[in-house]
């Protein structure tokens, strides 16, 4: 059975993209993930804790996890027969 390779991207977008938004919006209001915070600013541009960079971190996310999903999928189908 193979994956549809865009379907599995978009879904791990999303996926991704709003465990960073949730990631900022939680951070904004409680110390809670304060350390992973400071790394996704290092990786995302713009990233920050605050409602703004909540929904920055959530598009980075967003598109880094569609590429990954994308790969994972498109290798999957080349290795699965």
């Amino acid at each position: 059975m193979k994956l549809n390779v865009t379907a599995f991207g978009i879904a791990l977008g999303l996926v991704w993209g709003g465990a960073t938004l949730s990631l900022g919006i939680v951070d904004i209001f409680t110390t809670w993930g304060d350390g992973w915070g400071m790394l996704m600013s290092s990786m995302y541009i713009g990233y920050a804790p605050t409602p703004l960079g909540s929904i920055i971190g959530g598009i980075w996310g967003f598109c880094d996890g569609g590429i990954g999903g994308v790969t994972i999928a498109w290798l999957y189908n080349k290795f699965a027969n």
